[in-house]
């Protein structure tokens, strides 16, 4: 079949890693389909109306349009739809639609089917859209958002919890769960043993992910004798993280990183004993998946989906952002006597979260609208 990967979010050069699960998710389709991807994103400091940026990117065509973005909302989203328009003039014609996100940027997916018959897709991830937001997402986007979704042939939101959430919007077209992908190929277990326990985190650093209660309990923890390493960084500003760790002398035991690429990723995965999530709200995040799938265990909150792909002796979930709980967590896995079976774990990720795992339940749905 021929697929047309439409997003309101996707990396680009503005936004490196921006709705870099799109992305996986279309490699996985591609490995059973032909895809495309066409992306549009406003840019402040160009000067021309649109510049294109057409490349293959992992094997698979990827057209990304900027348009020069102004402070003007309605401008912006007319010349958004004008540069999906022209992108889309440049693609084949596809057999499918898939979006991704119910932002007002999938109205190119409804105009589609209006004008060219063809039907789309919808695969959700957005927290604003999850029932304990709605108070305060804004009428209009839950109202877009619905308006979308009532037209698509089929919803995929990543989690059951979200998938509730958007049925109570009054989202009526038919639901399928299908998860985030991992490339179980490059995320897989190691064998290297580590002197002192080691945990880590990785994330964008944004406020809901409580990285600084993360890296006080591993400061309290450490003054308390316990032997431990912590690894804490990603795509946001680190300066504070750095100048705590120096401030306390911790610097040979707590290491600070930026941006990776997710073969670092991998690395820091695997050199590592326990990924550590934090987080006030989520869907179903990429990096636990990519945790199991590299064979070591997890300590997160329970929120969002998470708890629905979290099997029992995989690690700990917390029932809120305490610190005392996450240190209770830690505590517990560092003194677990138990030697823990990192094929077991990596296995129900290559079952679960694998590109062809994926790739064959999209498949099914594609198959069961167009036929």
């Amino acid at each position: 079949m021929k697929i047309l990967f439409l997003s309101s979010w996707f990396p680009n050069k503005l936004e490196p890693t921006n709705g870099n699960f799109v992305q996986r998710h279309a490699e996985a389709v591609a490995m059973k389909h032909d895809v495309e991807i066409l992306h549009t994103i406003g840019n402040f400091d160009q000067a021309e109306k649109f510049v294109w940026d057409d490349q293959i990117i992992n094997g698979i065509r990827t057209l990304i349009i900027y348009y020069k973005n102004s402070k003007n909302p309605i401008q912006n989203f007319l010349r958004r739809m004008k540069a999906y328009k022209l992108g889309f003039a440049k693609m084949e014609k596809p057999d499918l639609v898939h979006a991704n996100v119910l932002h007002n940027n999938m109205l190119f997916a409804v105009h589609l089917k209006k004008k060219y018959q063809i039907p789309f897709v919808v695969t959700e991830h957005w927290t604003l859209l999850r029932k304990i937001n709605h108070a305060t997402t804004s009428s209009v986007t839950k109202f877009v958002a619905k308006f979308i979704a009532n037209r698509a042939a089929a919803i995929l939101p990543v989690s059951n919890d979200l998938k509730v959430s958007l049925e109570e919007l009054g989202i009526n077209t038919p639901m399928k769960v299908i998860p985030n992908v991992v490339d179980t190929k490059l995320f897989e277990p190691s064998d290297s043993a580590h002197d002192d326990f080691t945990f880590v985190h990785i994330s964008n650093l944004i406020p809901r992910k409580n990285v600084d209660k993360i890296l006080n309990t591993a400061i309290k923890l450490l003054k308390e004798g316990y032997k431990l390493k912590l690894k804490i960084g990603g795509d946001g500003d680190t300066n504070n993280l750095r100048n705590i760790v120096k401030k306390e002398g911790f610097e040979d035991q707590i290491e600070i990183f930026d941006t990776l690429t997710l073969p670092e990723v991998s690395k820091k995965l695997k050199s590592s004993d326990c990924f550590i999530l934090f987080s006030e709200d989520e869907n179903q995040p990429c990096v636990i998946a990519e945790s199991f799938a590299s064979g070591i265990k997890v300590i997160s909150t329970n929120v969002g989906g998470i708890s629905e792909f979290f099997p029992d002796n995989f690690g700990i979930l917390v029932d809120s952002s305490n610190e005392e709980l996450l240190e209770n967590a830690m505590k517990e896995l560092m003194n677990e006597k138990k030697i823990t079976n990192k094929k077991e774990i990596s296995d129900y990720a290559e079952k679960t979260f694998s590109k062809n795992a994926i790739a064959e339940q999209f498949t099914a749905v594609y198959e069961k609208i167009l036929n």
